[in-house]
């Protein structure tokens, strides 16, 4: 049963709440839970801790919330051992270090703690069913982005409530608090593929250096977008995976290529129902490239090259923008602030 021992051991009747692996989603959302008054740790390397415990933390969002959160009012833990007397695990690592974040989870953790996979990509949560056998491993989506601005600062730029697999315990219910809701699904396979082909902008947002709005708003790369999107729309048709409009249902991820296709005017009014963007947003493989890290390329472009592969689909876009993120990888110089032209080959 959830809810039963604070940190000091006393009943509290509130699930206890850890946040596995703390980059820019995980201090996001653990920020605001603990806004939110709930029962929450936040598992994090010691630079982070460091940086949280002289600054706290700064949330804010593209519809105006900036609130600060004095260093007192995040609880923060280096030790993976906090794992132990969690409820809930959140676990927000990147899709390289699930691996290692299970293996963790499987020698601290209680056996009837609730572990939900809030990451980017398909595979995750498999990978923790697979570690973690007989546990309850949920499959999560996020569908906003969020950037860490430095100095503690965590800035959602888009909009949308995070889904999670339906399940015991009222998990969703836990998870909820003011400006950051929750919903649980039955079937969120779908909807996290379809999650997967909006996140193929990823790529293209990071190699163009400029803000989402900027480049959305840019009709040649809405057009490189929608190519790249048919191209993996066509792989998941070979390869019979349904998929599910994540932002929102009334209009399927298969009509998404044509409306990034129309002209800017009518694009604006059709776009502005679907998704709220922060003029300073952009994506988190930006972000991973400004500060020399590796991308999830493999989960996102990766996954549809290789699907593509495996059921004789030619994927030349995918295939191109994958190749062009890892060489900037390996530049290490951040963003190339590549035009359209340069990124399609035309």
């Amino acid at each position: 049963m959830i809810g039963q021992a604070g940190q000091d051991g006393k009943a509290t009747g509130q699930p206890r709440i850890v946040v596995a692996g703390a980059g820019s989603i995980g201090c996001f959302v653990g920020g605001m839970l603990a806004r939110g008054v709930q029962d929450v740790t936040v598992l994090v390397r010691p630079y982070m801790a460091q940086e949280i415990s002289q600054q706290g933390i700064q949330l804010t969002d593209f519809s105006g919330l900036d609130e600060e959160l004095s260093p007192d009012a995040v609880s923060l833990a280096t030790d993976p051992e906090t794992l132990g007397a969690a409820d809930i695990i959140l676990v927000t690592v990147k899709s390289g270090a699930t691996g290692e974040m299970a293996a963790q989870i499987a020698s601290y953790a209680h056996k009837d703690a609730i572990i939900v996979s809030l990451q980017n990509g398909i595979q995750n949560a498999d990978t923790l069913r697979r570690a973690l056998p007989e546990r309850d491993v949920r499959a999560g989506m996020v569908p906003f982005n969020v950037v860490a601005m430095g100095g503690g600062r965590f800035h959602r730029g888009t909009s949308g409530d995070i889904l999670i697999e339906k399940g015991r315990g009222h998990v969703a219910r836990t998870l909820s608090v003011r400006d950051m809701a929750v919903h649980e699904v039955k079937e969120i396979v779908p909807i996290q593929w379809g999650k997967l082909l909006i996140n193929l902008n990823n790529a293209l947002n990071a190699l163009s250096d400029l803000p989402l709005r900027n480049q959305i708003m840019d009709a040649r790369w809405r057009r490189l977008m929608a190519d790249q999107m048919a191209e993996a729309i066509s792989v998941l048709d070979a390869a019979e995976i349904e998929t599910t409009n994540p932002v929102t249902t009334a209009i399927p991820m298969r009509l998404v290529p044509k409306i990034l296709r129309l002209p800017t005017w009518a694009f604006k009014a059709v776009a502005s129902a679907m998704l709220a963007i922060d003029p300073t947003a952009r994506s988190s493989m930006w972000e991973d490239l400004s500060k020399g890290r590796m991308t999830e390329i493999a989960e996102l472009q990766g996954v549809i090259v290789a699907l593509g592969q495996q059921h004789g689909v030619t994927t030349p876009i995918n295939t191109r923008v994958a190749a062009l993120i890892r060489q900037a990888e390996a530049d290490k110089a951040g963003s190339p602030a590549l035009q359209p032209e340069q990124v399609s080959g035309a």
